[in-house]
């Protein structure tokens, strides 16, 4: 048997607030979505971006948390050569995923979109930063 950490609600609190902190710096309206180890939605938030990048927000997390990497990994190997990684059932090739790291473990992810792919990804990682 193994143990395990799992990602509590304060913690995701705690990502999704410096992730917004820096948007708020930015004048970046975006979607802030954290997510468990298993990809399920934990937290949310939203203001007054594009409803559309609720969507993306959550699924860029759920990709981040179920491949345990950052969907920037995705976006440069489909944008390359590998197209056909776009088959593979939950893709989100676009920057602004990362899974959310403790002690070694993979405990959830991060998914931001309202602006560049870059800067969601910037806004990611100060989320992920906080943890």
């Amino acid at each position: 048997m193994q143990q395990k950490f799992i990602l509590d609600l304060d913690s995701a609190r705690r990502v999704a607030a410096a992730a917004q902190t820096l948007a708020d710096e930015n004048s970046w309206e975006v979607a802030i979505a954290i997510v468990d180890d298993g990809g399920h939605l934990m937290y949310l938030q939203r203001d007054k971006v594009q409803l559309g990048s609720i969507d993306v927000a959550i699924d860029k997390a759920k990709a981040a948390a179920m491949f345990r990497r950052s969907t920037q990994i995705w976006e440069e190997i489909v944008n390359g050569a590998r197209p056909g990684y776009m088959a593979l059932q939950g893709m989100m090739p676009l920057e602004g995923g990362l899974p959310l790291l403790f002690q070694d473990q993979v405990v959830g992810a991060i998914g931001v979109s309202g602006v560049k792919s870059t800067e969601d990804g910037m806004v990611a990682q100060a989320g992920v930063s906080a943890l």
